[in-house]
């Protein structure tokens, strides 16, 4: 396993079969999905198959989400993190995205922008990756305002599973 990432009010780390509760109370709720284009899981096995697919991930790829826990409570908040996407999108294929999605009474205070500049921090100070790149659904709004926040820049809009999405940015400075 790699070793967690703290800031401020996270602990960033891989995902455990442990998380699945928590998992399932982010991937059951349908407003979650809203953007998403995909259903709300219906039972806990399905989290605990999302959660050993990613720990795969770790293996295989050596990256995936990874947990976001709230240092004060030992809360599990949600995921974020980065993933080498191997499939293509918006012609790109082989490359590392930078995602998230909380639990939806965790929305709102930051959480996805303080983890999110961590693991900027991460892929380019360790990982040494290039480039990132995230997309989100073009209405969702909050989305869109944490990329930006992060510094992100907006490249272009395209369709994906038949929803327009939006694409960004954001170069290695150190490279």
């Amino acid at each position: 396993m790699k070793e967690p990432i703290e800031t401020e009010r996270l602990l960033l780390r891989e995902l455990l079969i442990s998380d699945a509760d928590g998992m399932f109370e982010l991937d059951s709720n349908p407003k979650v999905h809203l953007f998403l284009g995909n259903k709300p899981v219906k039972d806990i096995e399905q989290s605990l198959d999302q959660i050993k697919n990613i720990q795969q991930q770790y293996k295989n790829l050596g990256i995936g989400r990874w947990a976001v826990i709230l240092k004060e409570t030992n809360e599990f908040l949600g995921w974020s993190g980065i993933k080498l996407i191997k499939n293509e999108i918006n012609n790109h294929k082989d490359f590392y995205e930078l995602g998230y999605r909380f639990i939806e009474k965790h929305w709102g205070r930051g959480y996805a922008t303080e983890a999110g500049k961590a693991f900027i921090d991460y892929a380019f100070n360790v990982m040494k990756v290039e480039a990132l790149y995230a997309y989100a659904d073009a209405g969702n709004e909050n989305s869109r305002k944490i990329l930006e926040k992060l510094g992100l820049h907006y490249v272009n809009s395209f369709e994906y599973e038949g929803e327009l999405e939006v694409w960004y940015e954001m170069k290695n400075p150190n490279l």
